[in-house]
């Protein structure tokens, strides 16, 4: 069958058969990916058992709350990004920190503070170094932003994100920071550490069948907002991880991977009030300014609440 044959075909499905009202986008879109499946189910050869396989796979994840873990695993979501960067980039917007994958494992409604605060809840303060990073939220001229918004989220030493963790305390590891008056933020945490796709997971059983690992580095996430600028999404790498340039989700970056001094000095780790030395990261976040001729930042998507 030709590629033809195929677009006659499926325009008869899905066009040609409607009676009712019709929405022109879900209809756009619904006849290029079915056509596209049809032309690769003749391509390949690909067989019956096969195709009913790859769709009780998609069902499994779905079931298991794995097509958001999936997405970023065959670099869609960062495909989705690149899409965006180009978007900026011809609408002038250049210069800015960069954008990388949300992941699936956000969780609205962290508790908010006003420039600083501890988002461990010291459950793991024996096993972890204490981390304390900082920095200041920038427009694209490099001017402060005063009470910008920074949500940070990011995994315990087990790899485990609270919330989705029933073992973890209430929004641990989670908090929102309204910058200071100077744009400035700060947080007391624990260096986290990286992490795999569940091992019997249906994400790593496709990698398996590609013969990649399902490892990311250790990493922290971020959303930050102001008013009149575009939304960020982006996250930073801890350096000297095993996996920085090998994320299986592809979210590392140049620019996202900042230094990491630990600081061993008695007189800094008493003027914070520990015993043993810590970790420090300096980071500012720049955001671009809104503007209508390049599309939303805001990614409509089903997130999870607390």
């Amino acid at each position: 069958m030709t590629h033809n044959d195929i677009d006659t075909l499926v325009k008869g499905w899905i066009c040609d058969k409607a009676t009712g009202p019709v929405n022109p986008r879900v209809q756009q879109v619904v006849l290029r990916l079915v056509g596209d499946l049809c032309k690769a189910i003749e391509d390949l050869d690909i067989q019956p058992s096969e195709f009913w396989k790859g769709l009780e796979y998609m069902s499994e994840a779905g079931a298991r709350n794995e097509l958001g873990l999936l997405a970023p695993g065959l670099g869609l979501e960062r495909f989705l990004d690149i899409r965006a960067d180009e978007a900026e980039a011809k609408a002038g917007l250049t210069g800015g920190t960069p954008r990388t994958i949300e992941g699936p494992l956000y969780v609205a409604g962290a508790p908010e503070s006003k420039g600083y605060a501890r988002l461990d809840d010291g459950t793991e303060s024996d096993n972890a170094e204490v981390l304390f990073m900082q920095g200041t939220v920038r427009d694209q001229d490099g001017k402060p932003l005063p009470g910008a918004k920074v949500e940070v989220w990011h995994c315990n030493l087990l790899g485990n994100y609270s919330f989705f963790d029933k073992t973890q305390s209430h929004f641990n590891l989670r908090r929102t920071i309204i910058a200071d008056g100077e744009g400035r933020y700060q947080f007391r945490s624990i260096l986290p550490v990286g992490y795999s796709c569940p091992p019997e997971g249906t994400t790593q059983r496709l990698l398996d069948q590609l013969g990649r690992h399902g490892n990311r580095p250790a990493h922290i996430h971020f959303f930050v907002s102001a008013d009149g600028q575009r939304k960020l999404t982006t996250q930073i790498n801890i350096e000297g991880d095993k996996y920085l340039w090998d994320d299986f989700a592809f979210a590392s970056r140049e620019g996202l991977v900042p230094s990491v001094r630990h600081v061993t000095e008695p007189a800094a780790i008493a003027t914070k009030g520990l015993q043993t030395p810590y970790a420090e990261i300096d980071f500012d976040f720049q955001l671009y300014a809104e503007t209508p001729v390049a599309p939303a930042a805001v990614v409509e998507r089903v997130r999870a609440a607390a």
